[in-house]
């Protein structure tokens, strides 16, 4: 069975990427079951560009297997795409989703919902051996509500609402979020592109 390290030790990704990927014949482990204690400088101005750059650091390292980064966040169209690649450490804290959701709140306080769109972008790196490479980028849009709402999920998850379902991310069991999320149609394309590899 083929290792993929997923340049991460994000729980949450960690698990999303597992239940998304379970049907291949792969083991997917995160940075610290590899036994890698590395913090990758992500100083790309895109996703895309992170992406990059965390699997190419974890690659150097690990040349022998399988390689997953992604970078993922959150753009607001009336802020200019903040927090962006950013989103992580919106508030100055990284990691901190209390903080982070209490600024982009704070930031949107005057704002009606409808002018309060959104998307979620998560771009993916996956390099299979030095000659083959796969990019992939997934989108989904919605709107930032104007308080928290719901229990699952992780960072702006409770602040994302999908009109379509009346629910923000964090209110969808984890079925109906990995369908139409931004990584699970990240993924779903990489899943496309690994079967005529695997």
């Amino acid at each position: 069975m083929k290792r993929l390290i997923v340049a991460s030790n994000n729980e949450h990704k960690i698990s999303e990427i597992k239940e998304i990927l379970k049907d291949f014949p792969l083991e997917i482990i995160s940075l610290k079951e590899a036994g890698i204690d590395i913090d990758v400088v992500e100083n790309g101005s895109t996703f895309m560009e992170n992406a990059h750059i965390k699997a190419r650091e974890i690659h150097k390292l690990v040349g022998d297997c399988m390689i997953m980064a992604d970078d993922s966040g959150l753009m607001v169209d009336i802020l200019n795409g903040e927090p962006g690649v950013y989103s992580a450490r919106y508030s100055g804290e990284h990691g901190n989703s209390k903080k982070n959701n209490e600024k982009l709140l704070q930031k949107l306080k005057e704002i009606k919902l409808e002018d309060r769109k959104a998307k979620f972008v998560c771009a993916i790196e996956l390099i299979v051996n030095k000659d083959i490479v796969i990019n992939v980028q997934g989108e989904v849009k919605g709107y930032i509500v104007e308080e928290e709402r719901g229990k699952d999920g992780f960072g702006y998850d409770p602040l994302f609402y999908i009109p379509e379902f009346g629910k923000t991310f964090a209110e969808m069991s984890s079925d109906e979020k990995n369908a139409i999320s931004h990584r699970g149609r990240a993924l779903k394309e990489l899943q496309e592109k690994m079967q005529e590899l695997l």
